[in-house]
């Protein structure tokens, strides 16, 4: 018969249109940008390391090396995604997280809430609305893009379990934080990207960062992905390899940070950014080959 499930078996058209193949929502436009802006994401980061452990500062050109670092890894984390996801989609979720992060960060920087008092350096480049950064809206979406890709990893074995969304997003903002706290020690006193006035007089602060900023980030990166999580989601999924992109990414920025701490001898941030970056690459690995 021709309905058979034989026919359909043995029937090239059927089998090559099946759902489970494996596919990229990249147009062959974009698809081959993929790997060379990867490779220039790894060139900018091998520049900034050699210029951190030369201890070479205050040139414009290695400021400019500095910019570019976070630019070329919101282009190869967009890349990326957009490889799972429908361009559209990538790009509202990294606008959404953009624009969150920047009300954010302007509202704290203008009432000291809910980070606290924080004062930016030019280091980091042009200030929106003259207050935060433009580099920093783009480190929170490569962070949160990156940090739900790693949870992805980690929470693997249990993606068909009725919690798998929210354990995500916990761990997601779990290793935004992590990620924070090596990062607070880096841009206060090795690369003086900010500062806090008033948490040297405080009684307790985690150099020179008071711990309602960290309660404040957590909250932050909370927010952001009950506002984007459903552009995340793949409405339409598709049999995929295992993307190690964000967990390369996550080891980078966090190697990076963790150098910078050691040349000026910062080592319980080093060590408390190193256990939790061992932790998260030990439980991605093992999620990823489930």
């Amino acid at each position: 018969m021709p309905a058979s499930g034989k026919h359909f078996a043995t029937n090239p058209a059927v089998t090559v249109s099946h759902p489970a193949s494996v596919q990229s929502s990249l147009t062959p436009s974009l698809e081959r940008w993929h790997k060379p802006v990867f490779i220039l994401f790894l060139l900018a980061w091998v520049v900034n390391n050699v210029f951190l452990w030369l201890r070479i500062e205050g040139l414009d050109y290695i400021r400019w090396m500095e910019a570019l670092l976070p630019l070329l890894a919101l282009f190869t984390t967009l890349l990326a995604l957009s490889r799972r996801l429908p361009l559209q989609n990538v790009l509202t979720a990294a606008g959404l997280i953009a624009f969150i992060a920047l009300t954010v960060m302007t509202v704290g920087v203008m009432s000291g809430f809910p980070f606290g008092p924080i004062v930016f350096g030019d280091t980091l480049g042009e200030k929106l609305f003259h207050t935060v950064p433009w580099t920093i809206p783009v480190l929170w979406v490569v962070l949160i893009i990156n940090g739900r890709g790693v949870a992805r990893l980690i929470m693997r074995p249990w993606r068909k379990t009725n919690f798998y969304g929210f354990w995500v997003i916990g761990l997601t903002c779990l290793l935004v934080l992590c990620f924070d706290l090596g990062l607070e020690p880096f841009a206060i006193d090795v690369k003086g990207y900010w500062l806090w006035p008033l948490s040297r007089t405080m009684v307790s602060s985690w150099h020179g960062a008071p711990w309602a900023n960290f309660l404040g980030w957590f909250i932050t990166a909370l927010g952001i992905m009950a506002f984007t999580i459903p552009w995340l989601i793949n409405k339409h999924p598709v049999k995929q390899p295992t993307d190690y992109h964000p967990l390369i990414v996550w080891i980078l920025l966090n190697a990076w940070i963790a150098g910078g701490n050691a040349l000026h001898q910062l080592w319980l941030p080093v060590g408390v950014g190193l256990i939790g970056l061992a932790a998260a690459v030990c439980f991605a690995v093992r999620g990823a080959r489930w």
